[in-house]
């Protein structure tokens, strides 16, 4: 596996975040002027191959993978079409947790899953599952986010308030999420064949 291939991953895996030289030069156990070196050779070829549709940017001192300003109107359209693929078991899960937990912070999310949620959050936004509930006070005052009247329509519900109630027992607690998870899923698919 070559430097580059490995570069490439690394910057698609950190997403819009992107990574430092020295992050990177870390990971692969070399000095950080290799690092630039090599991106500066995947930069400029990826910027004159036009069969690729990505190119490295710099924001101060990260890197990031970025798709190409040409192919914008594509990239648009693609994000105006609704999607007919279901959620994913995180995505869902992460729903769920603002569901029964809003407004509540990314940070709140994560404590609950154990897991980033960066993603997931982006796919229920973009889906207008969830919404922006203004922001938390405290340091760095973190977005919060409550669901939206399009995830009443999606569980058809009238309010909140019709939600599965969540008792103390884990098992309980598991079969009314396995319930919640159903009700959307069957409520999806209806909404595709639609």
């Amino acid at each position: 596996m070559t430097n580059e291939s490995i570069i490439e991953s690394l910057l698609f895996a950190a997403g819009d975040e992107g990574l430092s030289a020295a992050q990177m030069a870390d990971v692969l156990e070399v000095d950080v002027q290799t690092v630039q070196h090599v991106i500066e050779r995947m930069a400029e070829a990826f910027l004159h191959d036009d069969m690729r549709g990505v190119t490295i940017t710099t924001y101060g001192e990260d890197y990031r993978l970025m798709t190409k300003k040409e192919n914008a109107p594509f990239i648009q359209a693609l994000a105006e079409k609704p999607s007919p693929k279901t959620l994913s078991q995180a995505a869902l899960e992460t729903l769920a947790i603002i569901a029964y937990n809003q407004p509540v912070t990314r940070i709140e999310v994560e404590d609950i899953r154990g897991v980033k949620t960066d993603r997931p959050i982006a796919t229920l936004a973009a889906r207008g599952l969830i919404e922006e509930a203004g922001r938390a006070e405290g340091a760095g005052r973190p977005i919060l986010y409550k669901t939206t009247t399009e995830f009443l329509d999606a569980f058809q519900l009238k309010s909140l308030d019709e939600l599965p109630s969540l008792s103390e027992g884990e098992v309980q607690v598991q079969q009314e999420a396995d319930l919640f998870f159903d009700r959307f899923e069957e409520a999806m698919g209806e909404t595709i064949e639609e």
